[in-house]
């Protein structure tokens, strides 16, 4: 294996942390107003997510600094192109942060209600927009010969990423609604469980309908599924843990249909990135694709970036394991908790 395939496996690596840990984050503020109806039950909310969020970021920039580094062209090209609704996502996290520490501080009735909307809206346009990126690259940008966006913003909402980002946006209320379920209990608790079979309903349905229409938006993600048979053990794993999230949730196995729920949006990752290797920006103009050969760094640059990826990415797993050790089980709505 080569230095950029091995950073293309880091990379991919890091999306998936953020996707599976921040997924739920964005999944609860996504819901939040269909779970709590009460300040009581938007606190045991906020309190669920809030030791807890900060940490899920460092992923986003983790892997935001790991694509600068091995492949600066894609992170040029992609920013670039995608500034506008990058912004409006920024913007969201922004709201989302501010929200959540503060949200609780707040006495005036009016003053809250800005905030609980804050957090809604910094959690619902984030995680619509993450899948809406997604579907764009796979779909294929238009890239003039410079290798720079030349499509509009408005391009980019087209009916193929907007599926696309419809799937992701149910990947994590799935996830959203499952986290609730193991860190509440009593209505709040209920609310999540009547939830998730209807998200889960709508997450297998658009999946569905997201793979038929890749046969005709984007043919060239099955070339290397037809090449290499032994690629479709993704989508079979990504099948059963599809599957299997409601069953646990029925068989009272909350901890389980968390996993399996954050396995089935990591699988679908993993299907994509499998269908695009070795792209990484596919071009409407195939000769102006960015692959992880023309796009990378130096090769002194991949190995010194690998060196320093493998020591500070352990560090940042021990951290992430450390902190849901301590803040594991229930929440509170305690004075004196976050």
């Amino acid at each position: 294996m080569d230095l950029n395939t091995t950073w293309f496996l880091l990379v991919g690596v890091l999306i998936v942390g953020y996707a599976v840990l921040d997924g739920f984050d964005l999944g609860v503020g996504s819901l939040y107003y269909l779970l709590a109806k009460t300040d009581e039950e938007k606190s045991m909310l906020l309190n669920s997510i809030g030791p807890v969020w900060d940490g899920n970021e460092v992923w986003l920039l983790t892997g935001g600094g790991a694509l600068f580094a091995a492949f600066p062209l894609v992170y040029a090209t992609v920013f670039s192109g995608f500034y506008l609704a990058m912004m409006l996502v920024l913007l969201g996290l922004i709201f989302r942060a501010v929200s959540l520490e503060y949200r609780r501080k707040i006495e005036r009735p009016d003053l809250a209600k800005v905030f609980d909307g804050l957090f809604f809206a910094g959690s619902l346009i984030p995680a619509l927009l993450f899948g809406v990126a997604v579907g764009n690259v796979v779909r294929g940008l238009p890239l003039d010969t410079a290798l720079n966006y030349s499509g509009t913003f408005f391009q980019l909402l087209n009916p193929y990423a907007l599926v696309l980002g419809l799937v992701g946006l149910m990947g994590f209320l799935l996830q959203g609604a499952t986290y609730t379920m193991l860190k509440t209990d009593g209505v709040v608790f209920e609310r999540a469980k009547k939830l998730s079979r209807k998200i889960w309903l709508a997450f297998v349905a658009l999946y569905i309908l997201a793979t038929v229409y890749s046969l005709y938006a984007a043919p060239h993600l099955f070339a290397n599924y037809q090449q290499q048979f032994v690629l479709y053990v993704i989508p079979l794993a990504t099948w059963g843990a599809m599957l299997s999230t409601p069953v646990l949730i029925k068989g009272g196995k909350i901890l389980g249909s968390l996993i399996a729920s954050s396995a089935s949006l990591a699988g679908i990752i993993l299907i994509l990135a499998a269908g695009l290797y070795p792209k990484l920006v596919p071009a409407e103009d195939p000769q102006l694709s960015l692959t992880i050969y023309n796009a990378s760094s130096s090769p002194l640059t991949l190995k010194v970036m690998l060196i320093i990826a493998l020591t500070g990415v352990p560090i940042v797993l021990l951290y992430t394991t450390y902190v849901y050790r301590v803040f594991r089980g229930k929440v509170n709505v305690e004075s004196e908790t976050y």
